[in-house]
């Protein structure tokens, strides 16, 4: 059956052979994605329905657990009006102060983990340090934003003139170093809590966790630093099932990893500060809870503190919720009460540090990536716009590919 449509003479069609300009893509046509890229649809509006209903699903199920894991926690709250009137101002100060320092420490960090002289770096630690706080922003938004954070820090720092293999190592190496200074924190915080406080079933499930990721870490380690023969092959199997990857280019790349990481394992001096700011990072955050606490009139024992920051970060992990939103604050309340802490004091230490180490950084994290986009410092604008032309080539040649 023919359907019905306009005559040729009506409608004429674009011949490619003539001079003439093709007439421009009707924008109904075009669907641009929340990461710029664009995809051609026939119902747009469909599209967009979709990843409307997508965020309502996500806030309804932040919201429910917000609802059943926090507000409980919050009973406690009606007690502590007293406390609130009590509170001491200043050290609210210093630990929003020791909340800022430690989202600083994470771009020396991760300028410590780059491959090659820090000095010759086309990233500034101020670049690198705004490239963070954007990071984080999408981090704590997104259910297992972590994926997805480290996406668009990696776009982010190759604009700014870093190479792909750079940056891929570099987020690599930060993200499972940081991990296993964490663990290595809550291990020796149960080894000092444990005789003192006693063996509670989370801190079993901790330390399986924390032991489980630091094995996992160190035979890889070990598995890249003695031969990636084995590994090359597994690679190579890999990356000959997953689309748009080529076997050989997964090969060159671990095998850039692994020089990268001879590299590292020749300079000591550049683990040791890797290892510094790490635990620096940890360290000013729990500083921040510790101090929140005590502006309340509550000073915790350092290895309780420590045990409830760790166990609550370590469970963090689980892409339940966007940055562990509600995990957190459930366990951090519920451990450090066990701990003795009164619960309208531990909530409201919980809840300002909360607000300063996980919804301060959102707003943060989008002016930042403002500036970025109309200042971002430390590169060329020849530099910047090679490396935009880089990723577009490539975006569009695995599009070709499709």
């Amino acid at each position: 059956m023919t359907v019905p449509g306009p005559a040729p003479s009506e409608q004429p069609r674009p011949d490619t052979d003539t001079d003439t300009e093709p007439s421009p893509p009707d924008p109904a046509a075009v669907a641009v994605d929340d990461d710029g890229a664009t995809e051609t649809s026939e119902n747009p509006k469909g599209s967009l329905a979709k990843r409307s209903v997508r965020r309502g699903v996500l806030l309804l199920i932040t919201l429910l657990i917000f609802n059943y894991l926090v507000l409980p926690q919050l009973a406690g709250a009606r007690k502590a009006l007293d406390t609130l009137s009590h509170v001491t101002w200043w050290m609210l100060i210093v630990a929003l102060a020791l909340a800022l320092a430690a989202l600083w420490s994470y771009a020396p960090l991760t300028m410590a983990a780059l491959p090659g002289d820090r000095h010759e770096r086309p990233v500034t630690y101020f670049t690198m340090f705004r490239i963070q706080l954007a990071t984080k922003t999408v981090t704590n938004l997104v259910p297992g934003g972590s994926a997805a954070g480290s996406t668009l820090g990696y776009r982010l720092m190759v604009a700014s003139g870093l190479s792909g293999t750079e940056t891929a190592f570099a987020l690599a190496t930060v993200g499972l170093g940081s991990a296993v200074v964490l663990n290595v924190i809550l291990w020796v915080s149960l080894l000092v809590s444990i005789p003192r406080s006693g063996l509670q079933p989370a801190y079993t499930t901790a330390a399986f966790v924390g032991a489980g990721a630091i094995t996992a870490f160190a035979a890889l380690i070990l598995l890249l630093m003695k031969g990636q023969g084995p590994l090359d092959r597994i690679v190579r199997a890999i990356a000959d099932k997953v689309p748009r990857m080529e076997p050989d280019s997964a090969s060159r790349t671990l095998n850039l990893v692994v020089e990268h990481l001879r590299e590292l394992a020749a300079r000591p001096d550049i683990i040791r500060r890797g290892v510094f700011w790490a635990t620096a990072n940890w360290m000013f955050d729990a500083a921040s809870l510790w101090v929140f606490l005590a502006a309340y009139g509550q000073e915790v024992q350092v290895d309780s503190l420590l045990v409830a920051f760790g166990l609550a970060n370590v469970l963090a992990v689980i892409p339940i919720t966007p940055g562990g939103l509600g995990v957190v604050e459930a366990v951090l309340t519920s451990t450090l009460v066990g701990f003795g802490v009164p619960s309208g004091p531990a909530t409201l230490g919980v809840v300002t540090f909360r607000l300063a180490q996980f919804w301060l950084p959102i707003p943060l994290g989008a002016l930042a990536y403002l500036s970025l986009k109309i200042w971002p410092g430390g590169t060329p604008a020849t530099t910047r716009r090679h490396r935009l032309g880089e990723l577009a080539t490539e975006a569009f040649s695995s599009h070709e590919i499709d």
